[in-house]
């Protein structure tokens, strides 16, 4: 029988990123490209990258998946809003795709894709049930319960970055105040430093991690504010859907223990001694991949896909 193979693709804040998978996970084609604002530059780079694809396939590309940052509709089938592209916000996408996409498309959130490419092909792989949290300059997440992705009545599950973890905390973009998100992200490590210190200098949450591993004791406790909150986040996943498995992805999670040790021993203080127990809270496997081929097996999954 001859193999087949999914498309996937990875529309990010900065990076369109696209790749060819089989059945097994396995990336066979992948690449990156900036990407455009414009609606009609997106499409052009989406069209392109997918013939380069079809192209070079070793064998038949079965289905073609999309994850997007933003709220996917189920019932209307369109992003409703999405942070990174205001231009795709309630654009009917999947009908211009189909104008050079011959084969059956799927669009979901890309946390949502990234956490089934996680449960499929990557640290999740024989969980009944996990969650995702990639930390970088937000905090995405996805839900895998019962062996399946959880979406939600309307499609907007999952949004564990936007849980209120700090009730006078600062105002975040989603309108709420002390989210997840605004205490325990990349940007927040770099906003604790400049507080601490007065320095202005300091803008990236690498340099952070550079002057934590130095000894620095600003930067240390930049981390340890972080993952303080993170903690208070991961107890309440925990208590509230006692998972699996919890896997931590993302840029923020290169800082290893000075993030993620105390940010564990928080969430034991928080949760529930057995639900803790039962969980493992682990590092992510797949990297920048996960969104793409959790998108490609997302769609092989709802096209039926075989071979």
């Amino acid at each position: 029988m001859t193999a087949s193979y999914d498309a996937g693709f990875d529309i990010g804040g900065t990076r369109l990123k696209y790749g060819l998978v089989d059945r097994n996970g396995r990336l066979v084609q992948k690449g990156k490209v900036r990407s455009p604002e414009a609606m009609a530059d997106i499409l052009a780079v989406l069209e392109q990258a997918w013939f380069s694809l079809r192209k070079k396939a070793p064998g038949p590309v079965r289905s073609c998946g999309f994850g997007i940052a933003g709220f996917y509709s189920l019932k209307e089938r369109k992003i409703l809003q999405s942070p990174n592209y205001p231009s795709l916000s309630g654009y009917p996408l999947i009908p211009a795709l189909r104008t050079f996409i011959d084969v059956p498309i799927r669009i979901g959130n890309d946390a949502n894709m990234a956490a089934y490419g996680e449960f499929k092909h990557g640290a999740g792989r024989g969980a009944r049930s996990l969650v995702l949290l990639t930390i970088g300059t937000g905090i995405g997440s996805g839900i895998i319960l019962g062996g399946k992705l959880w979406e939600g009545e309307g499609g907007y599950a999952g949004e564990i970055g936007h849980i209120t973890v700090n009730p006078e905390g600062e105002p975040c973009n989603c309108g709420g105040r002390g989210c997840l998100e605004t205490e325990a992200s990349a940007p927040r490590i770099v906003r604790n430093y400049q507080a601490l210190t007065g320095r202005t200098d300091v803008t990236d949450s690498r340099e952070v991690f550079v002057l934590a591993k130095a000894g620095d004791a600003a930067a240390l406790e930049s981390f340890r504010k972080c993952a303080y909150y993170l903690g208070i986040g991961l107890g309440i996943v925990i208590n509230l859907l006692n998972p699996e498995k919890i896997l931590i992805g993302g840029g923020v999670v290169s800082a290893g223990r000075l993030l993620l040790g105390p940010a564990v021993d928080e969430a034991r203080r928080r949760s529930h001694r057995i639900s803790f127990a039962g969980c493992r809270i682990e590092k992510a496997a797949l990297g920048n991949d996960a969104g793409l081929v959790g998108a490609a097996a997302w769609a092989r999954l709802k096209a039926g896909s075989r071979g």
